[in-house]
């Protein structure tokens, strides 16, 4: 289900989004990102940029998928010059382990929380969404929308 919503949200979301995605290893950030590049139409495979930080990938938008985990300090998070992928108007960028750099995010963003079911640790995920900016409140309504009709 974390990969159907993600593609879901792949589907709707518009240009210039930043997506902050947070959970601990394993709790399926890549695998909501995968998700999301089927509903933007991407057809390379879609891997983890733990080792490269940041992977392009061209579909409806562009996908700019960060991955802040090895990062350790703020220059080296400066040096990637972020504000271009943030406000590119059709672009999203997708950031894996966003809170450990919350200050370098704009702040208008969306911000989910992937956790483990403690019921069902190997195979459920719960999503947390929190929409930061208030003009694309449609996005969560939508997706809630869509995530009810899939059930």
């Amino acid at each position: 289900m974390t990969k159907k919503i993600g593609r879901i949200l792949g589907e709707i979301v518009p240009g210039c989004t930043v997506i902050a995605l947070n959970g601990e290893l394993g709790a399926g950030k890549t695998v909501f990102v995968r998700g999301v590049a089927e509903g933007l139409r991407v057809t390379n495979i879609v891997n983890s940029p733990s080792f490269v930080i940041m992977n392009l990938y061209k579909g409806r938008l562009e996908l700019y998928h960060f991955d802040f985990y090895r990062l350790e300090d703020d220059e080296e998070l400066e040096e990637l010059g972020l504000e271009e992928y943030f406000y590119a108007e059709n672009g999203l960028t997708l950031i894996e382990w966003a809170n450990k750099f919350p200050h370098f995010l704009p702040s208008a963003r969306l911000e989910i929380e992937i956790t483990k079911d403690p019921r069902d640790l190997e195979n459920s995920r719960i999503l947390h969404f929190k929409q930061l900016d208030k003009t694309k409140d449609f996005l969560i309504e939508e997706l809630k929308k869509s995530a009810a009709s899939c059930s």
